[in-house]
């Protein structure tokens, strides 16, 4: 999966220190993440934007090498800094490009680049608000309002009946391919009740047996995901959410047409049913 950087590791502990001159800094307008305009994801070194280096806020490392935030206006300030050698790509881009500790560290940043830029105020008293010195954390100096990251907690669902798997399609979104139930929990809820309900809301399906499998930070869509197999309990016709999915179907092993792309925990877990590797002993 894309956080799956071996042999790097990425570090993700709260710094207070000021960016080095052959530390990373990406910055972010309101269009993207601006680049250096080469084939494989290439960043600019804290050298290359100098004159902004009290703007820059320490995100995290991955080996020896730092990564600074910094926040422009525009792809004209970038252009100011660097000239016309680099490119702006969105969120969405990153599925494809390489090298992959880059991609992760890219597509991480953004969720932190929206968190920052949706968190200006304070949400208690309306003061501005301001870098925390401890930890990553945006701290009001009014009434010490604090805010955290957000992260949007879900799961993935594969519901299984003997050779066949629940697979679904969205309605009205630009990703046509097959996918798995998917939701997000609600307040009060465990990741099993989730399970059930979404399954239910989805497909109109009763399911048992639930089984972690395991997670994935999706910063695609600022989630943590928690991935689960299930089996159906009692009918498995299905009465498919309209407004929700375009497409839902019980397709047998040999018929899903799927391969392994080591990106997603919903392809992971596609493919480790398809290859019978999710089955216990």
């Amino acid at each position: 999966m894309i956080q799956d950087i071996s042999p790097f590791k990425y570090h993700v502990e709260y710094e207070n220190r000021k960016p080095e001159k052959e530390d990373f800094v990406l910055p972010f307008s309101r269009e993207g993440l601006a680049l250096r305009d080469t084939e494989e994801i290439a960043f600019f070194s804290c050298r290359e934007f100098e004159e902004k280096t009290e703007q820059m806020v320490y995100l995290f490392s991955v080996d020896a090498m730092r990564f600074f935030y910094l926040p422009v206006s525009d792809e004209t300030e970038v252009d100011a800094c660097v000239g016309s050698g680099h490119r702006i790509i969105k969120r969405q881009e990153l599925r494809r490009l390489a090298p992959k500790h880059f991609a992760f560290v890219a597509v991480t940043a953004f969720q932190l680049d929206g968190w920052y830029r949706t968190n200006k105020f304070c949400g208690r008293c309306g003061n501005t608000l301001f870098h925390d010195t401890k930890e990553r954390m945006l701290l009001c100096p009014a009434c010490d309002h604090r805010v955290y990251p957000r992260i949007n907690p879900a799961v993935i669902v594969a519901v299984t009946n003997g050779s066949r798997l629940l697979l679904t399609k969205y309605r009205g979104r630009a990703y046509t391919n097959y996918a798995l139930v998917a939701g997000f929990s609600e307040i009060g809820e465990s990741f099993e009740d989730t399970v059930r309900r979404e399954v239910m809301e989805e497909a109109g399906l009763s399911v048992k047996n639930i089984r972690y499998y395991g997670s994935q930070p999706w910063a695609f869509a600022d989630n943590l995901l928690a991935g689960y197999f299930c089996e159906v309990d009692g009918s498995d016709e299905i009465r498919m959410d309209e407004e929700e999915l375009s497409e839902a179907c019980w397709l047998e092993r040999e018929d899903i047409p799927v391969e392994y792309t080591d990106s997603s925990l919903t392809n992971e877990m596609i493919c480790a049913f398809k290859n019978r590797q999710n089955e216990q002993s």
